[in-house]
């Protein structure tokens, strides 16, 4: 079975509710009243069926997420499932939310081992992204940034929900995104010799002096001074030449669309300093960081450790700190960090980052039974088909489970797709 080649095939139950509220974890008109039904936990330790969230960003598709679990469109768009503990959209089991489920046994919830390296919370958080238009352009501090960044910020008093908050929690947050249908966007910087090529292509000469220092190198250093004037305001007219540029000469090209989409921002000229990638279904990509980028459309499983933490470059009305983001950014070209799927039994695809907080693991079922491994906390989460976990629920398109660290040895079967993510040191 190929997700992504037949996932639009068989939707057609209608069932309305609201983006940012809790979703229920049963598909089509089932869903709300056999999540009713669920009101009580297994006495013993069980996979659990989640009810989850959807976030209502204004870049998501209105029709993608209905599409893809078989439920009516609201008319507003839906960009993201989460799955996992993250308090902003924490999923819940029986109606508890699962970080009050964690703290009140963490060695029978996470396992020793990832309660004795994480601490007594979930390390990860799992995600499903319909992309309709371009993400905000963004970078992730490194752990020590993060923890640095957080202690200054709270020593300064800024409160948690101002606007003018960069670290929302200590924590890093690398990520790795998964492509369920062809996904595409910005990652990482452009060799400067080409970044200065794609400007010169413009023909706008107010860029003329940029593509010389890009030209000159170093390269780090070039491409930290051009990517910080590019976010100054004082480049407002050369982003507005650029702008027309890219509808009359470039029309067609992603960064016109993002001129479109976001005209007069700042990223708009920060964004043709970076590369674009495509994904094609079952492709992956690591981010770690520092690395600037920014999703443009398409579907995609995204997980990440479990944190909050977000330097806005561009597109967004959203805070930007351009000190504190040219402090964090990694200004060396590199390639794309594709991570290879590694083939297992039983239809197992395992996607193995480099990143102890999370990894995860695709399961594309016939038919025959597979046995998850014990002793870490997993999060599953079924995107096609129909798929049982013994001792535990019935998945379909959009459901979401928690097997416990102390649960029994869980073995799955039924025919479907179906993603699970477990801490990196477990896979």
């Amino acid at each position: 079975m190929t997700l992504g080649l037949t996932i639009a095939a068989h939707f057609s139950v209608p069932f309305g509710y609201v983006p940012g509220q809790t979703l229920g974890s049963v598909s089509g008109a089932r869903r709300q009243s056999e999540t009713e039904g669920a009101a009580s936990l297994p006495a013993a330790p069980a996979p659990m069926l989640l009810a989850t969230t959807i976030r209502p960003y204004e870049w998501g598709s209105v029709t993608a997420l209905p599409d893809l679990f078989g439920v009516a469109p609201t008319g507003l768009p839906q960009a993201e499932l989460w799955v996992g503990a993250h308090p902003a959209a924490p999923s819940s089991a029986g109606g508890t939310p699962l970080p009050d489920l964690i703290a009140a046994d963490p060695h029978g919830m996470l396992g020793t081992e990832s309660a004795a390296r994480f601490g007594s919370s979930l390390p990860y958080l799992l995600k499903v992204l319909a992309v309709e238009r371009p993400l905000s352009l963004q970078v992730h501090p490194s752990a020590a940034g993060a923890r640095a960044g957080f202690a200054a910020e709270q020593a300064r008093g800024i409160p948690l929900g101002d606007r003018a908050r960069t670290y929302k929690d200590p924590h890093h947050k690398p990520e790795m995104v998964c492509a369920v249908t062809r996904f595409h966007g910005l990652c990482g910087f452009r060799e400067p010799a080409a970044a200065a090529d794609h400007l010169e292509s413009l023909a706008v000469p107010g860029l003329e002096p940029w593509i010389g220092e890009l030209r000159a190198g170093p390269s780090g250093r070039a491409l930290r001074s051009v990517f910080t004037q590019m976010l100054d305001e004082r480049a407002a007219p050369v982003r507005a030449e650029v702008e027309r540029s890219l509808a009359s000469r470039h029309p067609e090209s992603v960064h016109a669309g993002i001129a479109r989409d976001h005209p007069g921002d700042p990223g708009v000229l920060a964004s043709l300093l970076l590369d674009h990638f495509v994904l094609e279904p079952g492709e992956a990509l690591f981010l770690d960081a520092g690395v600037p980028h920014s999703y443009l459309g398409g579907l995609a499983v995204e997980i990440m450790a479990n944190s909050d933490n977000v330097l806005r470059c561009g597109l967004t009305p959203k805070h930007v700190d351009v000190a504190e983001l040219v402090r964090v950014v990694d200004f060396v070209p590199a390639a794309l960090h594709r991570v290879e799927p590694k083939p297992g039994p039983d239809g197992e695809v395992l996607y193995r980052p480099p990143a102890a907080e999370f990894a995860l693991v695709r399961h594309d079922l016939s038919g025959a039974p597979h046995v998850l491994p014990r002793g870490w906390p997993q999060a599953v989460l079924c995107l096609d088909g129909e798929v049982a976990l013994a001792g535990g629920p019935v998945l379909r398109p959009g459901d979401a489970a928690f097997v416990p660290a102390d649960a029994p040895a869980c073995e799955i079967t039924g025919k479907g797709t179906l993603y699970r993510a477990l801490p990196g040191i477990g896979a």
